[in-house]
């Protein structure tokens, strides 16, 4: 049984939200971090409750659309409650959850530097719909991001250390995952969002809608161990708005090697990726390593 759900984290921080203050004219970003899902990322458990711990790291010494040198760390610790139910809707097992993550920021620019560590911006999701068919699994679920963590718009250093992102956010979810043999040794997994944003507090600016498409091409190797690419593009589909809003389309895309495995002593999934960023706009140019921790109970 793999476990890769939705998930803003999953990581329920907008990581690139960071780097925002830094420029008046960078987008400000997205809650959904690109790439915290990876190999058989659309896939939803089977019935049971779940419980999941999302680790993000993202590092970059350059922001793309910034003069000056600029040295960014992050951490975020995302655990993620998950009760796929027995009910059945359209076909489909009717599931929530929801993650209450926790992020370290550091920066070092040429204005100064700051760091910080609080509770960040809480991801609620009442609706979870998971098909399991022949060849697919499929998965569909509507998300909202509340602005739960602290957020201080006054001044570039308290805005960067600010561990909420100061909006709400309603995210849409449908991906699918392919097994093109029997035995589904081979798996080929899309999982797309979209995500609609409110006003962002005390800057008159309202972020564009973001999409992000997470995809990997796996194969079994061991039994309960799949290795494989993974990666991510995410898009600024609308620009933002509002007095001083960027009018740039800002977007990333990343890829780099994952394996996953289930270690049947314990009872734990874990997955391991890293992507490398390899085409950038508006953004931080960064690298990412993030390691997942499953447990079903």
């Amino acid at each position: 049984m793999k476990m890769k759900p939705l998930t803003r984290l999953i990581l329920a921080v907008g990581i690139f939200s960071l780097v925002s203050p830094l420029h008046a004219q960078l987008p400000v970003g997205s809650h959904y971090p690109a790439g915290v899902e990876g190999i058989k990322g659309a896939s939803l458990p089977p019935p049971g409750v779940y419980l999941r711990d999302y680790n993000y790291f993202l590092t970059a010494d350059q922001v793309n659309g910034i003069s000056g040198d600029v040295d960014l760390f992050a951490y975020v610790q995302a655990p993620r409650l998950i009760w796929m139910t027995g009910w059945k809707v359209l076909g489909a097992n009717y599931g929530m959850d929801i993650i209450v993550p926790f992020a370290y920021k550091q920066i070092s620019a040429p204005f100064g530097g700051a760091n910080a560590f609080n509770l960040s911006d809480i991801q609620v999701e009442p609706l979870l719909l998971s098909w399991h068919l022949e060849h697919f699994d499929v998965a569909a679920g509507y998300a909202i991001w509340m602005p739960t963590g602290n957020f201080d718009a006054s001044s570039p250093a308290k805005y960067l250390t600010s561990p909420g992102s100061g909006y709400w956010t309603h995210m849409l979810t449908l991906g699918a995952v392919w097994y093109p043999d029997k035995e589904k040794t081979w798996a080929v997994s899309l999982l797309n969002r979209y995500e609609i944003n409110t006003e962002q507090d005390h800057t008159d600016i309202t972020p564009g809608n973001m999409f992000t498409a997470d995809f990997s091409l796996s194969k079994t190797v061991l039994k309960g161990v799949d290795v494989g690419v993974s990666g991510y593009y995410q898009q600024l589909v609308t620009r933002d708005s509002g007095t001083g809003a960027s009018p740039d389309y800002s977007h990333v895309v990343g890829i780099g090697p994952e394996v996953s495995a289930f270690w049947p002593q314990i009872g734990l999934f874990t997955s391991l990726r890293y992507a490398y960023q390899v085409d950038v706009k508006d953004r931080p140019e960064a690298q990412t390593i993030v390691l997942t921790l499953t447990k079903p109970f």
